[in-house]
């Protein structure tokens, strides 16, 4: 094993994706947000 393929197996090639490391608590609660707004907009149109 050349040093070169040493090295590359240990690091993380990036593709620019969503970063693993973000703000978990924020993205929970806009997904509560937004489950609570589309139950309002069903309730409102009477689709329940």
């Amino acid at each position: 094993m050349t040093a070169h393929s040493a090295t590359a197996t240990r690091t993380r090639t990036r593709t620019g994706g969503p970063k693993d490391d973000g703000p978990k608590i924020f993205e929970h609660v806009m997904g509560w947000t937004l489950v609570v707004v589309i139950a309002m907009l069903v309730a409102q149109l009477g689709l329940l």
